[in-house]
């Protein structure tokens, strides 16, 4: 069952690990709810990555976990890899780099660092609830707008609007693009959904304002649930480009390991009675299976559904002016000494 404010109560086992722990029939109960931040203590911050699936290079991600408890999210088994579990652990075992910010500036400051855009995050959220207090993320975003190195950011917090004015000075470089993720504009599903979040209200207001700051914004709305907010996804394209934004994209859900089981067991519990044909739609995306690891389909699916999906989105943005690709991010005004002065 799930625990209060959470996306799920259930910690499965790490598929890596052989030994699984017990509980201590005699000990005090730990309260399921409580939330543990560890200190990451990493030795470089930027990632690169190859996938053709992936729209960006290289990331900086300065937490690892995710308090935001999205139930579907792709990045939970990720969790595996630091012995943790990628249910409930992922939400409550957050890995914090205090030292995210010295790294980023010693990194861009290196002579063999050729600029490029960096994805914030590429895995999860730099807006989640802990960032309120720490404000690592924004000591990273006064590093890239140091540098005017280009920065990417998907969030699904209002927080970001926290960090308007180093947003300010790199879109003056054409150097930041937001994305706000959407999911839904039903509430309660959100709620269920992706408990810690922004409401949906919430996230238009903040594409209302990044778009009124002269910031460049889109939405992005993932992940698409076949049989759950797929008919969402005009409202969604509509209220999005009324508030200010000017690109769109789309994720169709994925659930690779154990985040397929995490998922059944929240959709018995929330949408039962849409179980049958959630389920069936996802497996009809993916020959059978709810997930895939293959390249060029793994983010858009295949068959029948995703062809419907794919049209309906592409019908939308077109009706609401959200089919054209944003200006790509510039790299121009890039200086490895943020202290020399920038010159247009």
């Amino acid at each position: 069952m799930r625990t209060c404010s959470r996306g799920t109560g259930d910690n499965p086992a790490n598929r890596f690990e052989t030994l699984q722990p017990e509980s201590d029939p005699e000990a005090p109960p730990e309260d399921p709810g409580a939330t543990l931040y560890l200190k990451d203590h990493a030795a470089s911050l930027i990632t690169t990555n190859k996938s053709p699936d992936i729209p960006f290079e290289a990331s900086i991600n300065p937490y690892r976990g995710c308090e935001h408890g999205c139930v579907y999210c792709y990045a939970r088994p990720t969790h595996e890899y630091l012995g943790y579990s990628c249910g409930l652990d992922f939400e409550t075992r957050i890995l914090v780099k205090e030292e995210a910010p010295d790294l980023l500036r010693r990194e861009l400051s290196a002579p063999g660092w050729k600029p490029k855009v960096l994805a914030m995050s590429g895995v999860t959220d730099p807006y989640q609830p802990v960032e309120r207090r720490l404000g690592i993320t924004r000591s990273c975003l006064e590093v890239l707008a140091d540098f005017l190195n280009p920065v990417g950011i998907v969030t699904k917090n209002e927080l970001v609007l926290r960090d308007i004015d180093h947003l300010e000075r790199l879109a003056e470089a054409r150097a930041v693009r937001v994305h706000i993720s959407l999911t839904t504009l039903d509430g309660t599903l959100r709620r269920r959904l992706e408990p810690r979040t922004s409401p949906p209200e919430a996230r238009l207001r903040t594409i209302e304002r990044l778009a009124l700051a002269g910031i460049p914004v889109g939405v992005l709305v993932a992940p698409i649930i076949p049989g759950l907010n797929d008919h969402e996804i005009p409202g969604i394209l509509e209220r999005a480009a009324g508030a200010g934004a000017t690109t769109a994209g789309r994720v169709l859900l994925r659930l690779p390991h154990g985040v397929k089981d995490l998922f059944v067991g929240w959709l018995r519990e929330h949408y039962p009675q849409r179980e049958a044909k959630v389920l069936g739609r996802l497996r009809s995306l993916r020959d059978g299976d709810m997930s895939s690891s293959a390249f060029h389909g793994r983010m858009t699916g295949a068959g029948i559904h995703a062809e419907q999906i794919r049209q309906l989105f592409e019908l939308s943005c077109r009706r609401h002016g959200l089919d054209r690709e944003g200006a790509p991010l510039s790299t121009r005004h890039f200086r490895r000494d943020p202290a020399q002065q920038l010159l247009f």
